[in-house]
């Protein structure tokens, strides 16, 4: 009987790690895949794009799954799809074509920390005394890696860093508005047609606006929308949903410090982009302020942050 236990928790475990080590890449690469599917894309028109490929896989797997797609009135529909879907993610495929994708990675690991400051202001909810702290550091030091990294990359830089700030504070906001409102909503059915509506949208507004020629582009590129479309949107939602499930929230929140790392590592691999040394050991108190803000206890965070630091200080 205990041998059959310890079979089942080692299978457990595997499957956990593997749902995790899932997420981290997929989320990773997502950020390469953007900013090579708009070498010979419009940003909104391949945001559209990505959406577009995205929506009809997510219904069909509603379907089979016995998922009703029913949303919860028409202005929550709508309000979901262009300020969860359509706005972020269009701003956040403009921002690439000013920063690395590496750099674009470590800017929305940030998500846990805007959601803890939004959910302070909307929600007016209260923290432990360490969560603070966590907050705290966080907030220093990706200022201290924005200045750093604005500095070296000058105007472009900036802008880029603008809209990534803009598209991270709308998905934080949005994030919290739909735990509050929108909780029992199914994710494939959070998912689908939001993200049709989305996908229709800036396909309208990149083919008015961007006036994309059909032929420039590269098949590269269309590759990256088609990742982006069918693994990232679809592999990632669902690799996440049931890493969720299977595990605790504050397991499940440390993919926001290894994708970032995952991402930074394929910059460099690939298109020789990467951080400059001061910003890599900035991301040391980052990521000890994302662990603090998330850690159900100061001894998980303690365990966490050693492994963390030793990684941190292999690759840098």
């Amino acid at each position: 009987m205990a041998y059959v236990l310890l079979i089942y928790r080692s299978r457990a475990f595997m499957f956990h790690s593997l749902l995790f080590i899932s997420v981290c890449l997929i989320w990773g690469s997502t950020w390469l895949a953007m900013a090579i599917a708009i070498e010979s894309i419009p940003p909104l028109f391949a945001t559209g794009l990505r959406f577009i490929f995205a929506a009809p896989l997510l219904m069909a797997l509603a379907k089979w799954r016995g998922v009703s797609l029913k949303f919860t009135g028409r202005v929550g529909l709508s309000w979901v799809a262009i300020g969860y879907f359509a706005i972020p993610y269009g701003l956040m495929m403009l921002a690439e074509q000013y920063v690395s994708s590496g750099f674009a990675a470590v800017v929305f690991a940030n998500m846990p920390l805007v959601v803890m400051l939004v959910s302070m202001i909307q929600l007016r909810e209260r923290f432990k005394l360490l969560q603070y702290a966590g907050l705290l550091a966080g907030v220093v030091a990706m200022i201290s890696i924005l200045l750093e990294e604005t500095r070296i990359g000058g105007g472009n830089y900036v802008l880029g860093a603008i809209l990534l700030g803009g598209a991270l504070l709308m998905h934080a906001v949005f994030y919290v508005a739909v735990r509050a409102h929108f909780c029992k909503v199914h994710v494939l059915s959070f998912n689908a047609v939001p993200s049709c509506i989305a996908g229709i949208l800036l396909l309208i507004i990149g083919w008015v606006w961007e006036q994309p020629n059909l032929s420039t582009f590269g098949l590269p590129s269309i590759f990256a929308v088609l990742y982006l479309g069918v693994i990232a949107s679809i592999g990632g939602i669902v690799a996440y949903f049931k890493l969720n499930q299977l595990s605790s929230p504050f397991q499940a929140s440390l993919c926001f410090l290894v994708f970032p790392l995952v991402a930074l590592l394929l910059d460099k691999l690939v298109r020789n982009q990467q951080l400059s040394e001061q910003s890599y050991w900035l991301l040391i108190p980052l990521f000890i302020g994302i662990v603090l803000c998330k850690a159900p206890s100061l001894s998980w965070a303690k365990n966490i942050l050693i492994q963390l630091l030793v990684f941190i200080k292999c690759k840098a």
